[in-house]
């Protein structure tokens, strides 16, 4: 089995088509089909089927991409980094980042990467942990940064914790219950819960259980930062929030801490890495700046 039997097979689920494959590699078209017949015939089972949108997988050739992708892309990053020694290119690195991260801790990062490694291709991704963590897995991202589930971790992923994060209770600046000292006085509130995937129930629900009392009565349920952001800051709705968060326009600018006394949830935001793949020199200078950047801000109130 060779490197480019397994380059045309990805290629050819990805694109949907022999003609796909061809034009995305630059090779011709019997080049492709050639090259997937020897594949099946060296592996003992038929790949693909046609359908009347194209040619897909068979059972035995999903089978076999789960693996061949993971083997292409490790193959591809050796192959990278040996062209890298004793030249100019620098590589290339992807990574995902939370809503939060992506604020605090990527802009200096990327600034302290980029002295190092200034030829670099950089790919961002904002998602969600649930989003960022399948493509972790079959190595479309080098690393992500995002809050660990509360679910046991999958043993095929590494996880560095890198600090903890803090919630409060937030509203916009002005709001006629800023003043209020206990969630006791908040009955009547209507909340925005903001609920990131893999965190069952989410910040809000977790702090009325902390406190052991009921959920509010009126709630609206967002997994965008920004439109959470925006309608905290532009009604009379109450929120829960990193603190961190409000350190960082725009919630520093629009938003202010309500002080309740009751008990607060917190979360450990972390890099995840796969377990079984060493990251590339870029990838593992990235990985450096982050957590420099994360140990500042864990120092920091």
């Amino acid at each position: 089995m060779r490197l480019r039997q397994i380059q045309n097979f990805v290629a050819v689920v990805e694109s949907g088509s022999i003609r796909g494959a061809a034009r995305k590699l630059g090779v011709s078209q019997p080049a492709i089909t050639k090259s997937v017949r020897s594949l099946e015939a060296e592996l003992h089972s038929r790949l693909f089927q046609r359908t009347p949108h194209g040619i897909v997988p068979t059972p035995s050739g999903r089978a076999f991409f789960a693996r061949a992708r993971i083997a292409h892309v490790e193959l591809s990053k050796a192959e990278e980094e040996v062209a890298q020694i004793g030249s100019e290119s620098a590589g290339s690195v992807t990574f995902g980042v939370g809503p939060l991260a992506a604020i605090v801790i990527v802009p200096e990062a990327v600034t302290r990467f980029r002295h190092q490694f200034p030829r670099a291709r950089l790919r961002i991704l904002e998602g969600y942990t649930h989003t960022l963590l399948p493509l972790v897995r079959d190595e479309t991202l080098d690393l992500a940064l995002g809050v660990r589930p509360d679910a046991k971790l999958d043993p095929a992923f590494a996880f560095r914790p890198l600090f903890r994060l803090d919630y409060v209770v937030v509203s916009r600046k002005g709001h006629p219950l800023r003043n209020a000292r206990s969630l006791t006085e908040l009955p009547n509130a209507e909340w925005i819960s903001l609920l990131p995937p893999g965190l069952p129930g989410g910040p809000l629900d977790r702090m009325f259980s902390l406190a052991g009392l009921p959920g509010p009565r009126q709630m609206i349920r967002c997994d965008s930062h920004n439109i959470a952001v925006a309608l905290l800051a532009k009604t009379d709705m109450l929120g829960i929030l990193a603190r961190k968060m409000l350190t960082q326009s725009p919630a520093r600018d629009s938003l202010q801490q309500i002080a309740v006394t009751e008990p607060m949830p917190s979360y450990t935001l972390g890099m995840f890495t796969r377990m079984d793949s060493p990251l590339t020199p870029p990838a593992a200078a990235l990985a450096k700046a982050v957590t420099a950047v994360a140990r500042q801000l864990a120092r920091s109130p």
